[in-house]
Formats: C-alpha cells, structure tokens, sequence
C-alpha cells in the first residue's frame, strides 16, 4: 500500500471495531502522548506486551518508520484480528506479532534488545512482565506502562475498589512503588490518558 494513504480509514474501522466488541484499545490523549514521548527518543526497536488488536503498534510503526515494533498477544480472536488490521496497514515488513502469554513467551523468539518496551498488558502483572522484559532493554533503554491509574481506581482507597479488582490494584500500586525507588531506573509518571509511567534506565557506572 503506497504511503499508507488508507490508514486514517483502517484505524477508524480498528477503532470501531474495538467499540463494538468491547476491546479495550488505548485513549487519544494516551496514545498522543506516548507518539511524542517515543518521538523524542527515537528508538530503532520497540517491543510492546498486549497488542490487542494492533492499535498502538500500527500507530507506532506509522509514526515512527524507522522502528520495527514487535508486539504480543495472548488472546486468539484479538490476534488474529491484530493480524487482519496489521495486513491491511501495510506496516507487516515494521511489525511483527506474536501469539501467546508473554509472561511464557521464549525469549529466543525476539530480539536480544529493545531501545523502548510498552507494558499494556493485564495490569496485575505488570511487575512480573517487567521482571521477565526489562532484561531485552538497551542501554539507556526506556519501559513505557500505560493505564498506571486504571481509570481512577487506583488512587482510591482500597475498600471503595471493586473487591474483584483489589488484587490488579495492589499489584500495580506495588509496582508503582518499586520503580519510583528503583536505583537502576529514573521513572516518572504522566497523568496523560489513563496515566503513563516512564521508566528510563540509568547509565551504568563504569
């Protein structure tokens, strides 16, 4: 497909599909904000954990040409849609997808590095993903995680959460907590979207 003139049309479909069946994909404000956080550092490589259906891959790999984007989904049907959405981008030769639970995906089967590592996955496992990830980043490297407030649920006290999400909420305070003490990473939160963490890893001391 020449200069991916068809893609403001195949993200509006993605977006609509994703309404109608339920899927949760990224907000504007969210995805506009991690575009330009990506922007400015410029990485050659990006591994994203929770494809979904491939809304922010394919809009990572159209804003960022250079990149590749390798991402994971577990789900078949929102792979397989990925898949179907990824194709029609014409962004295939960026993006590769794969299909499993990241948390048993074979380290093998990506890159040995990745300059950026998007965390969008199940909220209660972040620290897991990123005790399993972090060791695939590149000098320098930084790990992005969205939906750090879960919709507000997680600033609120525990005994007002859903007793269903309590668990996903104290993990990703947890996590939370661990980075923004972490000595091996500089991290940050945004409250854009549903709230973006920003974790840049720190140079090694020589």
């Amino acid at each position: 497909m020449e200069d991916h003139q068809q893609l403001p049309e195949i993200l509006a479909a993605l977006k609509s599909y994703a309404e109608q069946h339920h899927v949760p994909i990224m907000e504007e404000q969210g995805i506009s904000e991690l575009i330009e956080l990506l922007k400015s550092q410029q990485p050659k490589s990006i591994l994203e954990i929770g494809a979904a259906i491939g809304f922010s891959a394919i809009k990572m790999a159209s804003e960022l040409p250079d990149c590749t984007v390798d991402t994971i989904e577990r789900d078949d049907g929102r792979y397989n849609k990925a898949v179907e959405f990824i194709g029609q981008s014409g962004l295939e030769n960026q993006i590769r997808i794969f299909h499993g639970d990241a948390l048993e995906l074979d380290l093998d089967m990506l890159k040995p590095a990745y300059d950026a590592i998007f965390i969008d996955a199940a909220k209660g496992q972040y620290e897991r993903f990123f005790e399993k990830y972090e060791k695939l980043l590149s000098e320098r490297g930084i790990i992005y995680c969205d939906n750090m407030h879960m919709h507000g649920l997680s600033e609120q006290e525990i005994s007002e959460v859903p007793r269903r999400k309590r668990t996903m909420i104290r993990n990703l305070r947890k996590f939370k907590e661990q980075m923004l003490n972490h000595p091996s990473y500089e991290t940050t939160l945004l409250s854009a979207g549903d709230g973006i963490m920003i974790c840049r890893k720190k140079a090694q001391e020589k």
